[in-house]
């Protein structure tokens, strides 16, 4: 059995960001050390406003070689692009 405390990686979201984004990673006894030691480490200068931590032995990742079996089906589907519907001039920044 493993001494070593499991890897967290660490979402910060920033005062002026709508999503989370990667910072790093930290080993922690649980997600609430987690979670506080992230706000230690990363947030250092007030700059977030939302942590999340994962486990990063529950994230699942597919491989690069698998990009064209996964990605390429999408270009047949042309419908579902931004640019195939016309944008009405009242909305605005989307």
């Amino acid at each position: 059995m493993s001494k070593e405390w499991p890897l967290w990686e660490i979402f910060i979201r920033s005062q002026h960001g709508l999503a989370h984004k990667h910072v790093g990673s930290l080993h922690a006894l649980d997600a609430e050390m987690a979670v506080n030691n992230a706000r230690d480490v990363y947030t250092r200068r007030n700059e977030g406003v939302s942590i999340w931590v994962v486990k990063a032995d529950h994230i699942t990742a597919s491989s690069p070689g698998d990009k064209s079996a996964l990605f390429e089906p999408s270009n047949s589907k042309v419908y579902r692009h931004p640019t195939f519907f016309p944008m009405p001039e009242e909305v605005k920044n989307l």
